[in-house]
C-alpha cells in the first residue's frame, strides 16, 4: 500500500487547493486521509479508484 501526502496528492490531482481537496473529501468523492501524528496520508489505489469513479460517471 503506498501513501500520498498532501503534497503528492495535489499533483496526482493537477494541482488542486487544499479547499478544493477537502470540499472534495466532505462531499464523498475523496476517500478520507489516513492520520499517522499529525499528518494525514491517502491511500493511493483509493485516490485512484475515486478518480475512475469520477471519470465513468
Amino acid at each position: 500500500m503506498k501513501l500520498l501526502s498532501f503534497h503528492d496528492l495535489q499533483a496526482k490531482l493537477g494541482g488542486r487547493s487544499r479547499s478544493s481537496v477537502y470540499r472534495d473529501v466532505e462531499l464523498g468523492r475523496l476517500p478520507e486521509p489516513i492520520k499517522f501524528g499529525s499528518r494525514l496520508y491517502w491511500n493511493e489505489a483509493d485516490i485512484d479508484a475515486a478518480i475512475e469513479k469520477q471519470v465513468a460517471a
